[in-house]
């Protein structure tokens, strides 16, 4: 059983999942941040690649991107900084990326890599599912990687059931058809949601785009396992001068 299994079969509601822009707001801050995350409450560290054109992302991690390519954070930078970080954090942690950057490291060194550096999955938005059914996964699989896809309301039902039959660890439900960090319709999003919880799928969903705040984390637990927080958190650390404190102040104020 993977961590991420492990979570969900020992925690049913409320998983609290951080995205956080490895090497942001410093070069050197991924390692004190995800530690700051597992201390103070969340279940699940979704650790962003930097990436020039990050197409899913909005404003605020779009430039926490920037910021951190402009510190000299690579995928490369990335394994040398995870190197043994399982001594300390046993939270499960989910690489999040686009295709561009993984394919130019090489797909297989870059699994081989993340698997032996303790990573447990893998969001990569822009990898269409016939391809990595038919090329990635056998890969994905054989570096005991989990694989998650993202559904949004346009995703008709039959292509939910593909994605949740291909995703393994949790699906990755966004809340709108926009970017990151966006206000959505909650009374479509309610009705999305329960759809999504009627077809019983296989996988636990995670609900991300547009959570910021106690109140929006509490509305999607209601409705599915657990949400997912990104510019929210990104805005806490920008101008931060203690990522341990910023991260305390922030998680306390979603666990309430």
């Amino acid at each position: 059983m993977s961590r991420l299994q492990q979570l969900f079969h020992t925690k049913k509601t409320a998983v609290l999942n951080i995205y956080c822009t490895a090497g942001f707001p410093q070069l050197d801050s991924t390692l004190p941040v995800m530690k700051a995350l597992q201390e103070y409450g969340a279940d699940i560290i979704e650790l962003g690649m930097p990436f020039s054109d990050p197409l899913a992302d909005g404003p605020v991690i779009q430039h926490s991107s920037s910021v951190a390519i402009a510190n000299g954070m690579t995928i490369r930078k990335l394994f040398e900084q995870l190197q043994g970080f399982r001594n300390e954090i046993h939270l499960p942690v989910v690489l999040m990326g686009y295709m561009n950057a993984v394919l130019q490291y090489g797909f297989e060194k870059f699994c081989t890599d993340a698997a032996a550096a303790g990573v447990d999955g893998l969001i990569l938005p822009d990898l269409p599912e016939f391809e990595f059914e038919t090329m990635y996964r056998p890969i994905v699989e054989q570096h005991g990687l989990d694989f998650i896809f993202l559904v949004t309301p346009e995703t008709a039902a039959e292509r939910i059931r593909k994605l949740d039959n291909l995703s393994s660890g949790f699906l990755y439900a966004v809340s709108s058809s926009s970017t990151t960090g966006s206000d959505g319709e909650q009374a479509d999003i309610k009705t999305y949601l329960e759809q999504l919880r009627a077809m019983n799928l296989k996988n636990p969903i995670l609900v991300g785009f547009g959570i910021r705040d106690k109140a929006s984390f509490d509305a999607v637990c209601q409705l599915a396992d657990g949400g997912i927080i990104g510019s929210a958190y990104i805005r806490a650390l920008e101008n931060s001068k203690d990522v341990n404190a910023s991260t305390k102040t922030f998680l306390s104020s979603i666990r309430g």
